[in-house]
């Protein structure tokens, strides 16, 4: 067993985890209009079901307006329909070749509610890096049992390893820290 490499594989395994707990938390809005709230939403156009990031340009020309401009003007009421229907607290308008989405202002019971949200969006980052340590370590104390890797190196494997998951847990709670700060600014 090669202790580097299996690092290696681990470290990027849980560096995964953590940038989709970051992308988790850029689709939850905090007050400030931005692109991720709406790129996902899936529009039903030309017979088939498309991405909206796939068929417009979404901008946000202020802090509380996301302007979605399709790369086809007949598609327009398509996209509003779609964002309408994404049930995202947003009132699309059609004006003239774009779709604005004016984008409320957080309530206090709201951001607490999106605070917990977030939590649990944390956690399941925290659940993931940790199963990826609890299946490495498996795998390793297996190939022990089989001769393969000494007792130490087993032991400096999973110290190691350890300390990979402390520093990805420890960037989620960082994350989750800097998001719950964000969500309660007014």
């Amino acid at each position: 067993m090669d202790i580097q490499a299996e690092i290696k594989k681990t470290d990027a395994q849980m560096a995964k985890a953590v940038e989709f707990v970051y992308h988790e938390f850029d689709t939850v809005h905090t007050g400030k209009a931005s692109p991720s709230m709406v790129e996902n939403v899936m529009v039903e156009a030309y017979g088939t079901s498309s991405r909206l990031r796939d068929i417009a340009a979404i901008t946000t020309p202020d802090s509380s307006t996301i302007r979605v401009q399709p790369w086809d003007k007949g598609i327009l009421k398509d996209v509003e329909k779609a964002i309408l229907a994404a049930n995202i607290g947003f009132t699309p308008a059609v004006m003239g070749d774009s779709v604005r989405c004016p984008v409320p202002p957080l309530s206090g019971e709201r951001r607490v509610e999106l605070a917990k949200v977030c939590k649990e969006m944390a956690e399941q980052g925290r659940v993931r890096v940790r199963n990826i340590r609890r299946d490495v370590l498996d795998a390793a104390k297996k190939m022990k049992s089989s001769g393969a890797v000494t007792e130490d190196e087993l032991k400096r494997f999973e110290k190691e390893v350890q300390n990979l998951t402390d520093k990805r847990i420890d960037e989620i709670n960082k994350a989750f820290e800097n998001k719950e700060s964000e969500l309660k600014k007014v």
